[in-house]
């Protein structure tokens, strides 16, 4: 398809003896959010790079925006923005000074540096900070910096690789702003990234990708209907009823449950709505007093379990993505 803002088939890339990348197929149409999900070490970021690119594959073809990323790559650059997981702003500097060095890497005049420099610090939240040194920034400002800086040129195509790592929730919700604005105003976004929530309420369509390769595609509420199963959500009236209540439903409905972080709380997959009766009627049989118990749509955690059979928590051997720069193309 020519109106395809990303196309892969069979894409591969390998460190070593380690194949990062084991044959990718993408078909990601223009506009909006396109979601990557993936935990560390999934082959999130090496596809971007290589899309990007800034590495070679080693097998398969990529086209971005209708341009071969080996054969076209100046011309891909010239219509693409990436922000990366780390910040490339220079510390030393203010924000406003970072933003006109980089408006003249692209061609601006100084006076017109300026003015750009301006607009994107009024248009994220940074103006008051613009003459601050960027190492006295707060983590969400300079993320947000970072991405002002990736779009001085409005791109096309803006590669979003774990935007907001790191960040604490309101930092995280303002960068989602940004990231929903620019989709406004016609910027088509590959966001990858290791948080479900994220993933949940930005993207799309999300392709789910484990050990190199895809392994799910979809909109969010498909892939949790592709499950199958409902959530059952559990939680009783005193805190250290919750190990006994666990042990009753594990009998009575046969699954295993997932003690939550409120010391309350258990979560489970069930295959229907008599589960809900089964496990009422078991708390009720053995004195077990509930403040809540419903049956929802399963998570993104619970669907990338499903699919992978493995939670999406980063572990530390995982991290080869992040230590695999490779040369331009």
């Amino acid at each position: 398809m020519a109106d395809l803002a990303i196309e892969t088939h069979g894409l591969v890339k390998t460190f070593g003896k380690n194949r990062a990348v084991d044959g990718v197929d993408l078909a990601i149409a223009p506009g909006g959010v396109h979601g990557f999900l993936g935990p560390n070490g999934a082959g999130k970021t090496t596809v971007i790079r290589m899309l990007a690119t800034l590495l070679r594959p080693d097998a398969g073809t990529a086209t971005v925006l209708g341009r071969d990323v080996v054969r076209d790559a100046t011309e891909v650059r010239r219509r693409v923005s990436l922000t990366g997981q780390f910040a490339s702003v220079d510390e030393d500097l203010t924000g406003r000074e970072n933003l006109r060095l980089i408006g003249r890497l692209f061609g601006y005049t100084g006076e017109s540096a300026r003015q750009r420099a301006d607009e994107l610090l009024e248009a994220f939240s940074l103006a008051d900070a613009g003459n601050r040194q960027v190492k006295k920034y707060s983590g969400g400002m300079r993320r947000r910096l970072d991405i002002a800086a990736s779009i001085t040129v409005t791109p096309e195509l803006l590669f979003l690789d774990e935007p907001t790592t790191g960040l604490d929730p309101r930092a995280r919700n303002e960068v989602w702003g940004i990231i929903r604005a620019m989709v406004a105003s016609g910027t088509t976004v590959l966001l990858t990234t290791q948080y479900l929530e994220e993933a949940d309420q930005l993207a799309d369509k999300i392709s789910v990708i484990d050990s190199g390769r895809i392994v799910a595609e979809g909109t969010s509420p498909q892939l949790k209907a592709s499950v199958g199963t409902g959530s059952l959500v559990v939680r009783v009236m005193e805190a250290d009823e919750r190990p006994r209540a666990r042990e009753v439903l594990e009998r009575a409905l046969g699954i295993e449950l997932r003690e939550e972080t409120d010391p309350t709380g258990l979560t489970g997959s069930v295959s229907g709505t008599a589960a809900v009766s089964t496990a009422l009627d078991a708390l009720k049989t053995t004195g077990i007093e509930v403040a809540q118990l419903s049956l929802g749509q399963p998570t993104l955690d619970e669907v990338f379990l499903a699919i992978t059979g493995h939670t999406a928590e980063p572990s530390a051997s995982d991290e080869h993505e992040n230590t695999t720069d490779g040369a331009l193309a």
